[in-house]
Protein backbone atom coordinates (compact mmCIF):
# COMPACT_ATOMS: atom_id res chain seq x y z
CA UNK A 1 0.00 0.00 0.00
CA UNK A 2 1.07 3.56 -0.70
CA UNK A 3 2.11 5.57 2.06
CA UNK A 4 -0.75 8.02 3.38
CA UNK A 5 -0.50 11.60 2.54
CA UNK A 6 -1.11 13.48 5.92
CA UNK A 7 -0.79 17.43 5.94
CA UNK A 8 0.42 18.72 9.49
CA UNK A 9 0.46 21.62 10.78
CA UNK A 10 1.65 23.48 14.72
CA UNK A 11 -1.14 25.86 16.54
CA UNK A 12 0.72 27.53 19.57
CA UNK A 13 -1.43 27.81 22.29
CA UNK A 14 -0.41 30.41 25.24
CA UNK A 15 0.58 28.64 28.74
CA UNK A 16 -1.84 28.91 31.88
CA UNK A 17 -0.64 31.13 34.87
CA UNK A 18 2.97 31.68 33.39
CA UNK A 19 3.64 28.71 31.94
CA UNK A 20 5.11 27.84 28.92
CA UNK A 21 3.64 28.39 25.55
CA UNK A 22 2.08 24.87 24.37
CA UNK A 23 2.53 23.59 20.80
CA UNK A 24 0.56 21.06 19.48
CA UNK A 25 0.25 19.38 16.10
CA UNK A 26 -2.92 19.25 13.90
CA UNK A 27 -2.91 16.52 11.48
CA UNK A 28 -5.53 16.82 7.85
CA UNK A 29 -6.32 14.59 5.71
CA UNK A 30 -6.40 16.07 1.91
CA UNK A 31 -9.57 14.41 1.79
CA UNK A 32 -11.07 16.15 4.48
CA UNK A 33 -11.24 19.24 2.68
CA UNK A 34 -13.08 18.22 -1.09
CA UNK A 35 -16.58 19.23 0.42
CA UNK A 36 -15.37 22.24 2.48
CA UNK A 37 -16.46 24.72 -0.24
CA UNK A 38 -18.74 22.67 -1.50
CA UNK A 39 -22.79 24.13 -2.33
CA UNK A 40 -25.55 22.41 -0.45
CA UNK A 41 -26.97 19.60 -1.82
CA UNK A 42 -30.04 21.12 -2.76
CA UNK A 43 -28.32 24.65 -4.28
CA UNK A 44 -26.63 21.36 -6.83
CA UNK A 45 -30.24 20.28 -7.44
CA UNK A 46 -31.77 23.86 -7.67
CA UNK A 47 -28.78 24.76 -10.11
CA UNK A 48 -29.15 21.22 -12.30
CA UNK A 49 -33.06 21.71 -12.01
CA UNK A 50 -32.15 25.55 -14.02
CA UNK A 51 -30.31 24.40 -16.62
CA UNK A 52 -32.52 21.83 -17.86
CA UNK A 53 -35.24 24.55 -18.05
CA UNK A 54 -33.00 26.91 -19.90
CA UNK A 55 -32.54 24.43 -22.37
CA UNK A 56 -35.93 23.20 -22.35
CA UNK A 57 -36.78 27.09 -23.10
CA UNK A 58 -34.29 26.90 -25.64
CA UNK A 59 -34.99 24.03 -27.83
CA UNK A 60 -38.78 25.58 -27.43
CA UNK A 61 -37.32 29.21 -28.97
CA UNK A 62 -35.54 27.07 -31.80
CA UNK A 63 -38.72 24.76 -32.26
CA UNK A 64 -40.84 28.17 -32.93
CA UNK A 65 -38.34 29.88 -35.07
CA UNK A 66 -37.90 26.51 -37.55
CA UNK A 67 -41.39 26.39 -37.56
CA UNK A 68 -41.75 30.11 -38.63
CA UNK A 69 -39.60 29.27 -41.33
CA UNK A 70 -41.13 26.38 -42.90
CA UNK A 71 -44.95 27.61 -42.09
CA UNK A 72 -45.09 26.97 -45.66
CA UNK A 73 -45.15 23.11 -45.66
CA UNK A 74 -45.95 23.03 -41.92
CA UNK A 75 -49.30 24.10 -41.69
CA UNK A 76 -50.53 23.01 -44.51
CA UNK A 77 -49.31 19.48 -43.40
CA UNK A 78 -50.42 20.42 -39.67
CA UNK A 79 -53.81 21.24 -41.23
CA UNK A 80 -54.27 18.24 -43.03
CA UNK A 81 -52.91 16.15 -40.06
CA UNK A 82 -55.49 17.21 -38.20
CA UNK A 83 -58.49 16.81 -41.03
CA UNK A 84 -56.93 13.05 -41.30
CA UNK A 85 -57.23 12.24 -37.21
CA UNK A 86 -60.68 13.07 -37.34
CA UNK A 87 -61.88 11.50 -40.64
CA UNK A 88 -59.53 8.68 -40.91
CA UNK A 89 -62.17 6.33 -39.02
CA UNK A 90 -64.54 6.90 -41.59
CA UNK A 91 -61.90 5.30 -44.41
CA UNK A 92 -61.50 2.24 -41.59
CA UNK A 93 -64.77 1.59 -41.65
CA UNK A 94 -65.31 1.82 -45.50
CA UNK A 95 -62.43 -0.40 -45.49
CA UNK A 96 -64.48 -2.83 -43.05
CA UNK A 97 -67.12 -3.13 -45.41
CA UNK A 98 -65.17 -4.34 -48.22
CA UNK A 99 -63.99 -0.86 -49.89
CA UNK A 100 -60.06 -0.61 -50.89
CA UNK A 101 -58.46 1.86 -48.64
CA UNK A 102 -57.83 4.10 -51.81
CA UNK A 103 -61.26 4.46 -52.98
CA UNK A 104 -62.48 5.12 -49.10
CA UNK A 105 -59.80 7.44 -48.81
CA UNK A 106 -60.97 9.40 -52.16
CA UNK A 107 -64.60 9.20 -50.97
CA UNK A 108 -63.73 10.78 -47.90
CA UNK A 109 -61.41 13.25 -49.39
CA UNK A 110 -64.21 14.30 -51.65
CA UNK A 111 -66.62 14.48 -49.16
CA UNK A 112 -64.31 16.70 -46.74
CA UNK A 113 -63.76 18.90 -50.30
CA UNK A 114 -67.30 19.32 -51.03
CA UNK A 115 -68.54 20.24 -47.22
CA UNK A 116 -65.08 22.83 -46.98
CA UNK A 117 -66.29 24.56 -49.76
CA UNK A 118 -69.88 24.74 -48.83
CA UNK A 119 -69.34 25.94 -45.33
CA UNK A 120 -66.69 28.55 -46.82
CA UNK A 121 -69.16 29.84 -49.24
CA UNK A 122 -71.72 30.35 -46.76
CA UNK A 123 -69.49 32.03 -44.81
CA UNK A 124 -67.47 34.46 -46.98
CA UNK A 125 -70.41 35.01 -49.20
CA UNK A 126 -73.02 35.27 -46.42
CA UNK A 127 -70.40 38.43 -44.52
CA UNK A 128 -69.10 39.76 -47.47
CA UNK A 129 -72.58 40.21 -49.06
CA UNK A 130 -74.23 42.12 -46.47
CA UNK A 131 -70.88 43.94 -45.87
CA UNK A 132 -72.23 47.64 -46.52
CA UNK A 133 -74.97 46.95 -43.52
CA UNK A 134 -72.89 45.29 -41.27
CA UNK A 135 -71.02 48.18 -41.17
CA UNK A 136 -74.01 50.41 -41.32
CA UNK A 137 -75.36 48.35 -38.43
CA UNK A 138 -71.94 48.59 -36.28
CA UNK A 139 -71.15 52.35 -36.51
CA UNK A 140 -74.89 52.62 -35.58
CA UNK A 141 -74.31 50.91 -32.47
CA UNK A 142 -71.12 52.79 -32.15
CA UNK A 143 -73.83 55.82 -32.10
CA UNK A 144 -75.82 54.52 -29.54
CA UNK A 145 -72.61 53.92 -27.17
CA UNK A 146 -71.81 57.37 -27.73
CA UNK A 147 -74.92 58.71 -26.59
CA UNK A 148 -75.98 56.65 -23.83
CA UNK A 149 -72.71 57.72 -22.49
CA UNK A 150 -74.20 61.57 -22.56
CA UNK A 151 -77.00 60.51 -20.80
CA UNK A 152 -75.23 58.79 -18.14
CA UNK A 153 -73.86 62.25 -17.56
CA UNK A 154 -70.47 61.80 -19.37
CA UNK A 155 -69.40 65.19 -20.60
CA UNK A 156 -69.85 65.52 -24.69
CA UNK A 157 -66.19 65.39 -25.17
CA UNK A 158 -65.53 62.22 -23.36
CA UNK A 159 -68.35 60.73 -24.97
CA UNK A 160 -67.65 61.53 -28.30
CA UNK A 161 -63.95 60.21 -27.58
CA UNK A 162 -65.08 56.84 -26.36
CA UNK A 163 -67.19 57.09 -29.74
CA UNK A 164 -64.61 56.97 -31.99
CA UNK A 165 -62.23 55.16 -30.25
CA UNK A 166 -65.12 52.57 -30.55
CA UNK A 167 -65.33 53.07 -34.26
CA UNK A 168 -61.57 52.42 -34.71
CA UNK A 169 -61.66 49.62 -33.33
CA UNK A 170 -64.52 48.07 -34.87
CA UNK A 171 -63.77 49.66 -38.04
CA UNK A 172 -60.26 47.60 -37.71
CA UNK A 173 -62.58 44.89 -36.56
CA UNK A 174 -65.00 44.53 -39.22
CA UNK A 175 -61.89 45.05 -41.60
CA UNK A 176 -60.37 42.17 -40.15
CA UNK A 177 -63.71 40.35 -40.08
CA UNK A 178 -64.65 40.83 -43.59
CA UNK A 179 -62.18 42.17 -45.94
CA UNK A 180 -59.60 40.08 -43.78
CA UNK A 181 -61.20 37.07 -45.16
CA UNK A 182 -61.78 37.80 -48.06
CA UNK A 183 -59.07 40.04 -49.34
CA UNK A 184 -56.84 37.32 -48.51
CA UNK A 185 -57.68 35.98 -51.63
CA UNK A 186 -56.54 38.45 -53.58
CA UNK A 187 -53.03 37.01 -52.82
CA UNK A 188 -54.13 33.20 -55.10
CA UNK A 189 -50.38 32.00 -55.24
CA UNK A 190 -49.91 31.62 -51.10
CA UNK A 191 -53.45 30.42 -50.80
CA UNK A 192 -53.10 28.19 -54.24
CA UNK A 193 -49.93 26.75 -52.34
CA UNK A 194 -51.32 26.05 -48.64
CA UNK A 195 -54.41 24.81 -50.43
CA UNK A 196 -53.21 22.12 -52.82
CA UNK A 197 -50.32 21.10 -50.16
CA UNK A 198 -52.93 20.91 -47.87
CA UNK A 199 -55.01 18.78 -50.16
CA UNK A 200 -52.12 16.27 -51.43
CA UNK A 201 -51.19 15.99 -47.94
CA UNK A 202 -54.75 14.58 -46.83
CA UNK A 203 -55.16 12.57 -49.08
CA UNK A 204 -51.87 10.75 -48.30
CA UNK A 205 -52.73 10.79 -44.51
CA UNK A 206 -56.27 9.35 -45.30
CA UNK A 207 -54.76 6.25 -47.81
CA UNK A 208 -51.59 5.74 -46.17
CA UNK A 209 -52.66 6.28 -42.52
CA UNK A 210 -51.73 2.84 -41.42
CA UNK A 211 -48.28 2.90 -43.08
CA UNK A 212 -47.49 6.43 -41.85
CA UNK A 213 -48.82 5.58 -38.44
CA UNK A 214 -46.80 2.85 -37.96
CA UNK A 215 -43.09 4.50 -38.98
CA UNK A 216 -43.88 7.47 -36.65
CA UNK A 217 -44.48 4.52 -33.75
CA UNK A 218 -41.13 3.05 -34.39
CA UNK A 219 -39.28 6.22 -34.89
CA UNK A 220 -40.20 7.55 -30.99
CA UNK A 221 -37.89 6.11 -29.03
CA UNK A 222 -40.17 4.35 -27.39
CA UNK A 223 -41.53 0.57 -28.00
CA UNK A 224 -43.49 -0.01 -30.88
CA UNK A 225 -47.00 -0.96 -28.79
CA UNK A 226 -46.09 2.36 -26.25
CA UNK A 227 -45.65 4.32 -29.98
CA UNK A 228 -48.84 2.91 -30.95
CA UNK A 229 -51.04 3.62 -27.81
CA UNK A 230 -49.36 7.58 -27.62
CA UNK A 231 -50.41 7.92 -31.07
CA UNK A 232 -53.86 6.29 -30.62
CA UNK A 233 -54.32 9.03 -27.36
CA UNK A 234 -53.16 11.74 -29.46
CA UNK A 235 -55.79 10.94 -32.66
CA UNK A 236 -58.53 10.07 -30.45
CA UNK A 237 -57.91 13.58 -28.70
CA UNK A 238 -58.38 15.55 -31.65
CA UNK A 239 -61.08 13.49 -32.73
CA UNK A 240 -63.04 14.28 -29.64
CA UNK A 241 -62.43 17.45 -29.00
CA UNK A 242 -62.97 18.68 -33.09
CA UNK A 243 -66.73 16.49 -32.54
CA UNK A 244 -67.05 18.76 -28.43
CA UNK A 245 -66.10 21.72 -30.52
CA UNK A 246 -68.25 21.39 -33.45
CA UNK A 247 -71.80 20.58 -31.06
CA UNK A 248 -70.74 23.23 -28.94
CA UNK A 249 -70.44 25.25 -31.57
CA UNK A 250 -73.95 24.58 -33.14
CA UNK A 251 -75.86 24.92 -29.58
CA UNK A 252 -74.49 28.46 -29.27
CA UNK A 253 -75.25 29.36 -32.55
CA UNK A 254 -78.65 28.14 -32.52
CA UNK A 255 -79.48 29.71 -29.41
CA UNK A 256 -78.19 33.30 -30.36
CA UNK A 257 -79.22 33.18 -33.63
CA UNK A 258 -82.73 32.30 -32.95
CA UNK A 259 -82.77 34.82 -30.43
CA UNK A 260 -81.97 37.51 -32.80
CA UNK A 261 -84.73 36.43 -34.94
CA UNK A 262 -87.25 36.74 -32.27
CA UNK A 263 -85.88 40.10 -31.29
CA UNK A 264 -85.85 41.01 -34.76
CA UNK A 265 -82.58 42.02 -34.68
CA UNK A 266 -81.05 42.53 -38.38
CA UNK A 267 -78.83 39.80 -39.89
CA UNK A 268 -79.69 37.33 -37.86
CA UNK A 269 -78.40 34.63 -40.15
CA UNK A 270 -75.00 36.20 -40.06
CA UNK A 271 -75.01 36.75 -36.64
CA UNK A 272 -75.98 32.21 -36.34
CA UNK A 273 -72.94 32.11 -38.75
CA UNK A 274 -70.11 34.53 -37.25
CA UNK A 275 -70.89 32.28 -33.50
CA UNK A 276 -70.76 28.98 -35.32
CA UNK A 277 -67.75 29.83 -37.14
CA UNK A 278 -66.27 31.76 -33.64
CA UNK A 279 -67.12 28.71 -31.78
CA UNK A 280 -64.08 26.95 -33.28
CA UNK A 281 -61.44 29.16 -31.31
CA UNK A 282 -62.10 28.09 -27.55
CA UNK A 283 -63.18 30.77 -25.48
CA UNK A 284 -62.19 34.05 -27.60
CA UNK A 285 -64.33 33.40 -30.54
CA UNK A 286 -67.33 32.83 -28.76
CA UNK A 287 -67.24 36.00 -26.71
CA UNK A 288 -66.35 38.23 -30.02
CA UNK A 289 -68.73 36.42 -31.81
CA UNK A 290 -71.18 37.48 -29.01
CA UNK A 291 -69.82 41.13 -28.77
CA UNK A 292 -69.93 41.34 -32.65
CA UNK A 293 -74.04 40.49 -32.55
CA UNK A 294 -74.84 42.90 -29.76
CA UNK A 295 -73.40 46.15 -31.53
CA UNK A 296 -75.70 45.18 -34.37
CA UNK A 297 -78.39 44.47 -32.35
CA UNK A 298 -77.67 48.16 -30.74
CA UNK A 299 -77.45 49.82 -33.99
CA UNK A 300 -80.49 47.85 -35.48
CA UNK A 301 -82.98 48.12 -32.64
CA UNK A 302 -81.43 50.13 -29.60
CA UNK A 303 -80.35 49.36 -26.17
CA UNK A 304 -83.29 47.68 -24.86
CA UNK A 305 -82.68 44.83 -27.73
CA UNK A 306 -79.48 44.95 -27.15
CA UNK A 307 -79.47 44.22 -23.20
CA UNK A 308 -81.83 41.52 -24.28
CA UNK A 309 -79.29 39.94 -26.80
CA UNK A 310 -76.53 40.45 -24.58
CA UNK A 311 -78.13 38.07 -21.74
CA UNK A 312 -79.14 35.79 -24.59
CA UNK A 313 -75.62 35.40 -25.34
CA UNK A 314 -73.95 35.50 -21.88
CA UNK A 315 -76.32 32.42 -21.01
CA UNK A 316 -75.42 30.74 -24.68
CA UNK A 317 -72.21 30.75 -23.78
CA UNK A 318 -72.15 30.16 -20.44
CA UNK A 319 -75.02 28.64 -18.06
CA UNK A 320 -76.75 26.73 -21.05
CA UNK A 321 -73.36 25.85 -22.63
CA UNK A 322 -72.66 24.17 -19.81
CA UNK A 323 -75.31 21.54 -20.18
CA UNK A 324 -73.29 20.84 -23.13
CA UNK A 325 -69.90 20.80 -22.76
CA UNK A 326 -69.55 18.29 -19.74
CA UNK A 327 -71.39 16.05 -22.73
CA UNK A 328 -69.09 17.28 -25.51
CA UNK A 329 -66.33 17.39 -24.29
CA UNK A 330 -65.72 15.16 -20.93
CA UNK A 331 -65.22 11.99 -22.41
CA UNK A 332 -62.95 13.76 -24.99
CA UNK A 333 -60.82 15.60 -22.73
CA UNK A 334 -61.31 15.05 -19.37
CA UNK A 335 -60.18 18.16 -18.40
CA UNK A 336 -60.98 20.74 -15.85
CA UNK A 337 -62.48 23.80 -17.77
CA UNK A 338 -59.89 26.16 -15.74
CA UNK A 339 -57.17 23.94 -16.95
CA UNK A 340 -58.65 24.25 -20.77
CA UNK A 341 -58.62 27.98 -20.65
CA UNK A 342 -55.05 28.58 -18.72
CA UNK A 343 -53.24 26.12 -21.42
CA UNK A 344 -55.87 27.23 -24.40
CA UNK A 345 -54.20 31.09 -23.65
CA UNK A 346 -50.72 29.88 -23.31
CA UNK A 347 -50.89 28.23 -26.71
CA UNK A 348 -52.63 30.97 -28.35
CA UNK A 349 -49.40 33.07 -27.03
CA UNK A 350 -47.05 30.73 -28.47
CA UNK A 351 -48.32 29.73 -31.23
CA UNK A 352 -51.20 31.76 -32.64
CA UNK A 353 -54.14 30.30 -34.01
CA UNK A 354 -52.56 26.69 -34.07
CA UNK A 355 -52.26 26.93 -30.09
CA UNK A 356 -55.26 28.05 -29.38
CA UNK A 357 -57.02 25.22 -31.31
CA UNK A 358 -54.19 22.52 -30.19
CA UNK A 359 -53.25 23.12 -26.94
CA UNK A 360 -56.51 21.45 -25.21
CA UNK A 361 -56.35 18.32 -26.96
CA UNK A 362 -52.44 17.57 -26.93
CA UNK A 363 -52.97 18.19 -22.72
CA UNK A 364 -55.49 16.09 -22.92
CA UNK A 365 -53.53 13.71 -24.61
CA UNK A 366 -50.67 13.97 -22.59
CA UNK A 367 -52.40 13.60 -19.40
CA UNK A 368 -54.04 10.37 -20.59
CA UNK A 369 -50.51 8.87 -21.89
CA UNK A 370 -48.80 9.42 -18.34
CA UNK A 371 -51.44 7.40 -17.00
CA UNK A 372 -51.10 4.65 -19.36
CA UNK A 373 -47.29 4.48 -18.96
CA UNK A 374 -48.35 5.06 -15.25
CA UNK A 375 -50.62 1.74 -14.89
CA UNK A 376 -48.27 -0.38 -17.61
CA UNK A 377 -45.41 0.78 -14.93
CA UNK A 378 -47.79 -0.59 -12.15
CA UNK A 379 -48.48 -3.99 -13.55
CA UNK A 380 -44.77 -5.11 -13.83
CA UNK A 381 -42.50 -6.26 -10.84
CA UNK A 382 -39.52 -4.90 -9.87
CA UNK A 383 -37.35 -6.73 -11.82
CA UNK A 384 -39.37 -6.03 -15.28
CA UNK A 385 -41.38 -9.39 -16.00
CA UNK A 386 -45.37 -8.78 -15.61
CA UNK A 387 -47.31 -9.81 -12.31
CA UNK A 388 -48.48 -12.67 -11.82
Amino acid sequence: MGERRIMRGRLRRPGREGSAVEDEVIEIEPGALSGLFAAPKWMRDLGFSAWLMVGVAAALIGTIWLLSLTQTIVMPVLTAAIIASVASPVVDRLQDHRIPRAAGAVLVFLAILVVSAGVALLVLVGIASQADVLSERLTQGVGEIETLLEDLGTRAQTAADAGAHASSTVSAGFEALTQGVVGGIDKLASLAVFLSFTALSLFFMLKDAPAIGGFIARHLGVPVPVGRSILGRIAGSLRGYFVGVTIVAAWSAAIVGLGALLLDVPLAGTIAIVTFVGGYIPYLGAWTAGIFAVLIALGGQGPETALALALIVLLANGILQQLVQPVAYGAALGLHPLAVLIVTIGGGCLFGTVGLVLAAPLLSAAVRIAKDISAADGRESPTGTADS
